[in-house]
């Protein structure tokens, strides 16, 4: 049995994923973050235990593309929210 097949093993990832988030934000490490919870939680529950580590990876990319797709949406730059400049920082 592979390592990618423990579900501790996601989770751990995902919780070092949403650290990194701490660290450098911007949305893209929570995205993969929650796609790694969600396979972390998936393999825990017993659906995706048999899974190669290439299958597991496919899952992840999806679950994190879904991830960051709904982030964007939800908080992401909202339309007529522009900065505007009135003055230049060197006068």
């Amino acid at each position: 049995m592979s390592l990618f097949n423990e579900w501790w093993v996601w989770m751990g990832a995902s919780l070092v994923l949403a650290i990194l988030e701490v660290f450098a934000p911007g949305w893209v490490f929570l995205g993969f973050a929650v796609g790694a919870f969600f396979l972390g939680a998936m393999i825990a529950l017993g659906i995706g235990t048999g899974l190669s580590l290439a299958w597991s990876l496919v899952i992840f990319a999806v679950l994190s593309l879904i991830a960051y797709v709904l982030m964007r949406q939800i908080f992401g730059v909202r339309r007529g929210q522009v900065k505007i400049w009135d003055r230049d920082i060197n006068d």
